[in-house]
């Protein structure tokens, strides 16, 4: 049981799980955020009147549009910030052992 234990703080084992458990965890409080504050408010601000996914402009007789990108962006930006602030406020990071 030792080396089993050993094999997991070496391989950075715990460090991956927390990260998929909080940002699953995470995901959807962040993307309700995303959705239903941040992107009515910066839609605003770029004058896109259904909100910021509905952002786009005529390229010839095509649509870019340009909004969905910039939200999905935001969406992913924010869970990785609570990912990562979570991980250091609890000290998970300081389970892995480096080897050396």
């Amino acid at each position: 049981m030792p080396g089993f234990i050993n094999f997991i703080r070496e391989q950075g084992v715990v460090g991956l799980a927390v990260g998929f458990i909080l940002g699953g965890a995470v995901s959807k409080i962040v993307a309700a955020l995303v959705s239903d504050i941040i992107n009515p408010i910066l839609g605003l601000m770029m004058g896109a009147a259904g909100g910021l996914k509905t952002a786009s402009f005529g390229l010839g007789s095509a649509r870019i549009l340009y909004g969905d990108l910039i939200s999905v962006t935001i969406d992913f930006i924010v869970v990785a910030l609570v990912v990562y602030f979570g991980v250091k406020l609890i000290g998970l990071d300081k389970l892995d052992r480096k080897k050396g």
